[in-house]
């Protein structure tokens, strides 16, 4: 699989975001997105950041190399309602990369970007497939994504990070 590599520019964006409507099918009663969907609609956002801004098809690795990554632990916040066919914007950065895990920060603000929704921390591990077991991340990898790590972000908990990003 070809990766570009966008890091050798000046300036890289390390934060990348897109909108999204809240559908009727995802709500509960109180035409609120039910719990649970958040974090379909945070993992959604980021197979389209990587699709949309790194032209990095996770599906397609998968079926190409046996490998992918799995989630192996999430973190979330539930601060304010999203609600039915409210536009919302969800933001991703890269936290860490090591060498078998990514640690993505995910969040979900209104459309003006100035009210935070929800807070995910989730760590991905790199796992393949024919051997179930995580595993490595390959060199090529590591060069096109390690540029990336949002170090400026403190992330003493998730707790204190939704404090940081409310009050910003």
């Amino acid at each position: 699989m070809k990766i570009e590599n966008k890091a050798s520019m000046q300036e890289i964006n390390k934060v990348w975001e897109t909108q999204y409507r809240i559908r009727f099918s995802d709500c509960d009663p109180f035409n609120h997105l039910n719990n649970s969907k958040y974090i379909d609609y945070f993992i959604n956002a980021r197979e389209d950041h990587l699709l949309q801004f790194h032209h990095f098809d996770v599906y397609e690795r998968i079926q190409g190399e046996g490998t992918g990554w799995v989630i192996g632990k999430n973190e979330i916040v539930y601060l304010r309602p999203a609600l039915l066919m409210e536009t919302v914007v969800i933001k991703s950065t890269i936290l860490k990369i090591d060498e078998k895990n990514i640690f993505v920060e995910m969040s979900m603000w209104d459309e003006q970007k100035t009210r935070l929704k929800a807070l995910l921390w989730t760590t991905f591990v790199y796992y393949n497939r024919k051997t179930q077991r995580p595993e490595k991340h390959d060199e090529v990898f590591m060069n096109q994504f390690q540029p990336y790590e949002n170090l400026s972000v403190n992330t003493v908990s998730i707790d204190e990070r939704a404090r940081q990003l409310r009050k910003s």
